[in-house]
């Protein structure tokens, strides 16, 4: 039977062992806290994996601690009864020698901190109803429903970093109210102004996507004038990503610098922050010239409603080139800019490269062949973009003309690209006209008189109904002699770059009229004549 005394004891080294694990559900729950907040930040989010690694592994290193605690206490205390020591007298022993003055500033300090926790949990309860009506009036605002989610996001992650700043500075309070060591307010303190900053970068990119979607509502709505500026929206369109990406990596420097500011082993690391945020900047600007010089090219050259079909497809073809000189300017000024960003000097660099380029142009015969023939091309004006033409096994729409090549679309899909220096022989079928022929099979049987009539008849028929028809088509006579038919040629007069389509629509046109006419079209016949043989039997 146990006795008083033993009893005792062990209550009291059970309330020892159970003080342990409470600290231990503390602390993790605390550092559960810490690891879902850095969940939410972005460089942190792709590596997620690592992220839950590293919280089991904080998880394991708590367990760990605790059990060794738990046997150190044991051990212990085992060691004192082992000796016949009372444990409850040792253990009041142990807190007569605490100083009273001690306990008055621990009441006093759990007084202020239960006070300061209660003001938190009111203030908090007051920010979240002010928090509710200033989502309901942005939402009101305009009446722009389409940005209700990212503001509705935005309000909840304000709502929660505010909160999570209330309490990291409540708890920073309370440390000191309760007298800890310095160094505890002071490591509270760096957590604190660390989570504001993170906090507040994270809330500036939610305003971001705000802001962004409701830009694109005020253009549905107010992009039908022409006089504004939203009208431009869907041309500079693509400055978008480019703009949210180079704010996110702006904002995240941006929060790294700040927070190494404050730790003072590793504030020196923050002085690599502005340069990278400079080099964003020079990227961004070089990306929203490059959209800028597209636009003002399209509408300088095209803005024109009184060009001719010539000129604008001269200019078409100019613009492709215009773009992209400006563009690799560009680029290369950027990356000048960037050199002398991160202190290196240009200069040697672009010498050397020119020395390089001199050896490498000598060697590279056929890239100053190709821009020559490229250059010659478009001063010679042999094809434009838009033109119908054939370049060796290569027919169909030019498509881009560069300085070392050209594209070629085929009525079929497929693309060709053919080097400029290896351009031989040109037929360029959009040179004010283009004739489209076709040749019609009649019987030899047949009055080739009333068969020329009727196709003349047709001829005049697509002229009216045709605007790329130029001319009525003509019978150009009687073409061969075949195995079963007579073929005749037409010619038909066509815009440049139809003569495929109106050779297509002229035959079936022909085939109507030849079947309203009574006009035969001969096709190949074959006639099989079988012999049948008759057997007689013999007789054996």
């Amino acid at each position: 039977m146990i006795t008083k005394e033993p009893a005792v004891n062990i209550l009291i080294i059970l309330a020892e062992l159970s003080l342990a694990i409470f600290i231990l559900f503390v602390l993790d729950w605390l550092a559960g806290k810490v690891f879902k907040q850095l969940a939410k930040v972005y460089f942190l989010k792709k590596g997620d994996k690592r992220t839950k690694t590293l919280r089991r592994t904080v998880r394991r290193i708590l367990i760990v601690s605790c059990a060794v605690l738990c046997l150190l206490l044991a051990g212990a205390n085992g060691v004192l009864i082992y000796q016949g020591e009372d444990i409850q007298q040792y253990t009041l022993q142990l807190i007569r020698r605490i100083p009273p003055a001690f306990w008055v500033t621990l009441a006093t300090g759990i007084a202020k901190s239960t006070g300061i926790l209660i003001a938190a949990a009111l203030a908090l309860r007051s920010l979240n109803r002010l928090l509710d009506v200033a989502c309901q009036r942005v939402k009101k605002f305009e009446q722009l429903t389409a940005t209700d989610e990212s503001v509705e996001a935005f309000f909840r992650f304000l709502n929660k970093s505010l909160s999570n700043s209330i309490w990291l500075l409540s708890a920073n309070w309370c440390a000191g109210a309760l007298g800890l060591p310095a160094a505890v307010p002071q490591y509270l303190y760096i957590i604190l102004r660390i989570y504001l900053i993170v906090a507040f970068g994270l809330l500036v990119l939610k305003a971001n996507a705000t802001i962004i979607d409701s830009v694109d509502a005020l253009r549905k709505k107010y992009s039908s004038s022409d006089d504004n500026l939203l009208r431009f929206y869907d041309s500079l369109s693509n400055l978008i990503p480019l703009l949210k990406r180079c704010l996110e990596y702006v904002i995240y420097v941006s929060m790294a610098t700040l927070a190494l500011q404050q730790v003072d082993l590793i504030a020196k690391l923050a002085d690599y922050g502005p340069k990278i945020i400079k080099i964003v900047g020079i990227i961004f600007l070089s990306g929203v010239l490059v959209e800028l010089i597209y636009l003002g090219v399209q509408q300088a050259l095209l803005n024109n409603k009184d060009l001719t079909d010539l000129q604008r497809q001269r200019r078409l073809t100019l613009i492709p080139l215009i773009e992209s000189f400006l563009r690799y300017l560009l680029y290369f000024s950027g990356g000048v800019a960037i050199l002398k960003t991160i202190d290196i000097d240009p200069t040697p660099i672009l010498a050397g490269a020119g020395i390089v380029g001199l050896a490498v142009g000598f060697g590279a015969q056929n890239l100053i062949n190709d821009m020559v023939c490229g250059f010659f091309i478009l001063f010679e004006n042999y094809y434009l973009v838009g033109d119908w033409i054939e370049i060796g096994e290569a027919i169909g729409t030019v498509e881009a003309i560069d300085l070392r090549t050209t594209r070629i679309r085929h009525p079929n899909g497929q693309q060709y690209i053919i080097r400029n220096g290896q351009i031989g022989n040109i037929v360029n079928y959009s040179k004010k006209y283009v004739y489209a022929v076709v040749e019609i099979g009649v019987a030899y049987d047949s009055n080739l008189d009333r068969v020329y009539e009727v196709l003349e008849d047709v001829g005049k028929q697509l002229k009216q109904r045709d605007k790329d028809v130029l001319e009525p088509t003509l019978v150009d006579g009687l073409e061969k002699f075949g195995e079963s038919e007579l073929s005749v040629r037409t010619i038909t007069k066509v815009k440049p770059g139809s003569h495929l389509r109106i050779q297509r629509l002229l035959r079936k046109t022909i085939k109507e009229a030849f079947d309203r006419q009574g006009i035969e079209i001969p096709f190949p016949r074959r006639v099989l004549i079988v012999k049948k043989e008759k057997h007689r039997a013999r007789s054996d």
